[in-house]
């Protein structure tokens, strides 16, 4: 079809299609046939419907827009671009997918001001707007007053086939519907096209009664490629319905325009190519040359910066008024957007001594929880269905339930990977919010993508792991971890902890609370153990530190994490009494003692001192950083068994009686 006379709307969008296509074609890499499809819908969403402020990315009551088909990222840049945002120019447009652009491969929030979450492992994009959602309805139930609406935006999604086959997302919308989260709207791009081909191999589901069973409000745009009325129209009726979020399926032609590869694989995740991109631009009537927008359809997009502005400005006016009526309620949302935590907050963590009745660490969290949500009122949380045995439950605050949003603790059900995903997107709502999740450790493969994207996209996620080893006993192998923690100590930005006591647990909260850019994960124990004298609540920022030691140069080295460090503890008291000279080293954190400087690290485990003895129940993978080749460990490089968690340990090895056998032969 050669397209005579366009609309100023149908330029706009065409505008969209070919800053994807140009983009694609010059990077000869990326995924232009969703932004070809999809641009009518997601025109209409930024042009007519959402409120944000081009020139302030990070104005607090903006609409949230996610992309969670995060492939097809080049509408989003072409979005942001067109509409005025400074982070995306038109070079680096130009360089799409190149090194140290404004533009990779995917979205990414802490690359690109106006990308709110980071997005392309599928199914990831719209559990994160779950989580933006659940944040903006608690905010909304703490902070507004029948006179002043502080808090009122909604968070858009566009999410593909492959969004929707991700179990993922099932964990996360199905606990959407549950929740009523009214100002969630998601609009499902039905182009019925995955990498494979035709959809009709493996995934001809009714999605569409899939999110009703869920609870969802569900509507249809039949052409999604023309319809734009149609689809402003499903957008508005969404709104409308307060009670539940919203999927509107909007049925689209992936590549529209393309005359030999639209309705195609062929255009999901390769460029045109010259000759396909002559045609499309002869079919769509659009006779610019690559990257050339021309000048009414900028001006038209543009007009988002004065209406951003408007917006701001007028809520801004709100913001004033509410101060003034709610000075107290004012100075703590305006704390929690400055992302400052309240004064002495760190005087509520609990502090232990020797004499102090020895708690499984899990107990000590429970306590720490509920010690810090007094006095911090961001912190909101809770676990995938294991609650009583996680102990996360903040005291005295009811369930966060439909109606009730302003309650703190957070009901997941089983539901581990949607759990993770959601509090990514509650981490990333920008509002000061602390999320924490919890189940047990081992369950943490069932939510390690999201743990990954905790890291990556600078989600400051607090991950809250009980049931830390073989020590968790009856369950058996499947519930215990055994090479979990060294898998997770893999991860880039993500701090893993494994407390050894009280004052160690009150130190692991300390470090996360504090990190508010990176995740913590912290182990904790089924068992009880004692409180040790050296413990120490500051050192644990440190990674590593003397625990106890000998006068002198000691013979050898005991460097223990969690459970294991009482054991060195009194093993080392014994060699003491014997005349050797031992030093006992915890180490929570390997990844906070790394980022120590050269001369701490040697303080602790000088270079010359090479007979060491690592003690932790779990894989010895990447002790040998730490023990050298001289060195020995008593680890578990095998599945644990069914039996009572003193049991296992003894038949493990982990008793006093073998970290002295151990020691001394290395000694020896």
């Amino acid at each position: 079809m050669v397209v005579a006379t366009q609309s100023l709307d149908e330029l706009c969008i065409n505008a969209i299609r070919f800053l994807a296509i140009d983009a694609v074609e010059k990077a000869k890499s990326g995924h232009p046939g969703l932004p070809m499809g999809a641009a009518p819908m997601a025109y209409v969403l930024w042009d007519r419907i959402m409120r944000f402020n081009p020139k302030n990315p990070y104005w607090f009551n903006r609409d949230r827009f996610v992309l969670s088909a995060g492939h097809g990222c080049m509408l989003q840049y072409a979005l942001l671009h067109l509409t005025g945002f400074n982070s995306v120019s038109l070079e680096e447009i130009k360089n799409f997918r190149q090194w140290g652009s404004k533009t990779p491969g995917h979205p990414e929030n802490f690359e690109t001001p106006g990308v709110e979450v980071t997005t392309g492992p599928l199914g990831q994009g719209i559990c994160n707007a779950v989580g933006l959602a659940m944040a903006e309805a608690h905010l909304a139930a703490k902070f507004n007053k029948p006179e002043h609406t502080l808090v009122d935006h909604y968070s858009y999604v566009i999410l593909g086939d492959g969004c929707n086959m991700e179990g993922v997302s099932g964990e996360a919308c199905s606990l959407a519907g549950h929740l009523g989260l009214g100002k969630l709207i998601a609009l499902y791009d039905d182009n019925h096209i995955s990498i494979d081909g035709s959809t009709d191999i493996s995934f001809t589901e009714d999605v569409g009664k899939r999110f009703e069973a869920y609870g969802w409000h569900v509507q249809h745009v039949e052409n999604g490629n023309t319809d734009l009325d149609g689809i402003q129209k499903a957008i508005e009726a969404a709104k409308v319905v307060t009670d539940k979020p919203s999927l509107i399926k909007v049925t689209t032609t992936i590549g529209y325009g393309s005359p030999n590869k639209a309705d195609t694989a062929g255009v999901h995740g390769a460029a045109l190519g010259d000759a396909e991109i002559k045609a499309t631009r002869e079919n769509l009537g659009w006779s610019h040359e690559p990257f050339d927008i021309p000048d009414d359809v900028l001006s038209h997009f543009r007009q988002a910066v004065d209406r951003g502005a408007t917006a701001e400005s007028e809520w801004d006016a709100v913001l004033a008024s509410y101060r003034s009526q709610y000075p107290a309620e004012a100075a703590e949302f305006e704390r929690m957007l400055k992302g400052e935590l309240p004064a002495d907050w760190d005087k509520a963590l609990p502090r232990y001594t020797p004499a102090d009745k020895g708690l499984a660490t899990r107990k000590h969290s429970e306590i720490t929880i509920n010690a810090l949500a007094g006095a911090i009122p961001e912190m909101i949380g809770g676990s995938a269905d294991l609650t009583h045995s996680n102990l996360t439950e903040i005291k005295g605050s009811g369930n966060f339930q439909k109606g009730d949003y302003n309650n703190r603790n957070l009901r997941f059900g089983v539901r581990e990977h949607g759990m993770g995903a959601i509090c990514n997107g509650i981490a990333l709502h920008n509002s000061g919010l602390i999320p924490y999740c919890a189940t047990f450790l081992v369950f943490a493969d069932y939510m390690r993508a999201a743990i990954r994207l905790s890291a990556l996209a600078e989600a400051g996620v607090i991950y809250v792991m009980t049931h830390d080893s073989i020590g968790l006993g009856e369950d058996g192998p499947t519930h215990q971890p055994v090479e979990t923690i060294a898998s997770l100590r893999a991860i880039p930005n993500l701090t893993v902890i494994r407390p050894a006591d009280g004052n160690e647990v009150s130190g692991a909260y300390k470090v996360a609370i504090a990190s508010r850019k990176y995740p913590t994960l912290i182990a904790f124990t089924r068992q009880a153990l004692p409180n040790l004298a050296g413990s120490s609540i500051d050192a644990v920022a440190k990674g590593a530190y003397i625990m106890s030691d000998s006068d002198g140069t000691p013979d050898m080295i005991m460097i223990a994490t969690g459970s294991e460090v009482h054991l060195c503890e009194q093993a080392a008291e014994q060699l003491r009494s014997e005349g050797k000279k031992v030093r006992v080293v915890s180490m929570p954190s390997w990844e906070l003692f790394e980022a120590q400087t050269p001369e701490y690290k040697e303080s602790v485990l000088p270079k010359a001192i090479t007979k060491r003895l690592a003690v932790e129940a779990a894989a010895d993978f990447g002790w040998h950083r730490y023990i050298g080749f001289e060195g020995q460990s008593i680890s578990i490089n095998r599945f644990g068994a069914s039996a009572p968690g003193n049991t296992c340990l003894e038949q493990f090895g982990f008793t006093v009686e073998n970290v002295l056998a151990k020691a001394k032969d290395l000694m020896s």
